[in-house]
């Protein structure tokens, strides 16, 4: 959790490409059931599968694609067998890679009403608050917009949209059920709810996006009060993701259970937001 937070406040002063190796190469694995981590060791990306085809939540960085499609095929699974491409937030570390992978799988690419229109245009939105430290990314061709509650599906599969602006304007964090050995669990991808801003923008009152406190807050609520049983957050370190692998060889995937994971990010979110809202004051 400390070296997140240490990497948020380099992106916050000096742009998310400076601020850590978000590529830096990770082994695929299973975290629970049929769900996978095949992203980077940096930034997450996760996907579900069944025999009807794949979702995959989020891509990664531009750098990203290649790596992740050959995680996908070392895990035994056919990137083009991918239906679906859901994403948390429009930011280049989290969506750069989504063009090049959609190529690769045909998907269609997911996002909420203010994402989209940036997956689209590859441009930044100017309501971001870190509007002027982000990098343009390749337009997405096929996108479908989701709102808060909406469901995606492919075959068994159901995943269930939950707008979490704040980080950004257009956020969606994840939520469905994976079961092992008879086990059902509710697992949560989480988007980021850290309060960063450039240029001079104020969660404390901002003409760009006038209600990022308010949302920001909200959001923070709303993942704290889901049924979780397994967390991935946006940046792997952020939900104590490695902490839990390493547990992995002795408690199986177990290790990657915590009923609590939600509200201690939750937690965190908040403390990031208080010293934001301190450092404007100042």
């Amino acid at each position: 959790m400390k070296k997140l937070l240490l990497s948020l406040m380099l992106a916050s002063f000096f742009g998310p490409a400076l601020a850590h190796d978000w590529d830096e190469p990770q082994e695929p694995f299973t975290i629970y059931g049929n769900v996978h981590y095949v992203g980077q060791h940096g930034i997450s990306a996760v996907l579900v599968t069944s025999p009807q085809g794949h979702i995959l939540i989020d891509v990664g960085t531009e750098k990203s694609p290649q790596a992740i499609a050959a995680h996908i095929r070392q895990l035994g699974f056919k990137v083009e067998d991918i239906k679906y491409i859901v994403t948390s937030h429009a930011h280049g570390d989290h969506i750069g890679g989504t063009a090049a992978l959609q190529r690769l799988s045909g998907a269609t690419v997911i996002g909420s009403a203010n994402s989209v229109p940036v997956l689209a245009s590859g441009k930044p939105d100017k309501g971001d608050p870190q509007f002027g430290s982000l990098p343009d990314t390749a337009p997405v061709a096929n996108t479908r917009v989701v709102k808060d509650g909406d469901v995606v599906t492919v075959g068994p599969l159901a995943l269930t949209a939950h707008e979490t602006p704040g980080h950004t304007r257009g956020g969606l964090s994840w939520t469905w059920q994976a079961t092992e050995n008879g086990r059902t669990v509710n697992m949560v991808f989480a988007d980021s709810l850290n309060a960063i801003g450039a240029n001079g923008f104020s969660y404390g009152g901002d003409a760009r996006y006038p209600q990022a406190r308010a949302d920001i807050e909200a959001s923070i609520a709303k993942v704290a009060g889901f049924q979780c049983d397994v967390l991935i957050s946006a940046h792997p370190e952020g939900s104590d993701l490695w902490e839990r692998k390493a547990k992995e060889a002795k408690l199986g995937h177990a290790a990657f259970i915590d009923t609590g994971a939600c509200r201690e990010y939750a937690e965190s979110a908040k403390a990031r937001l208080a010293k934001q809202l301190a450092k404007e004051k100042k």
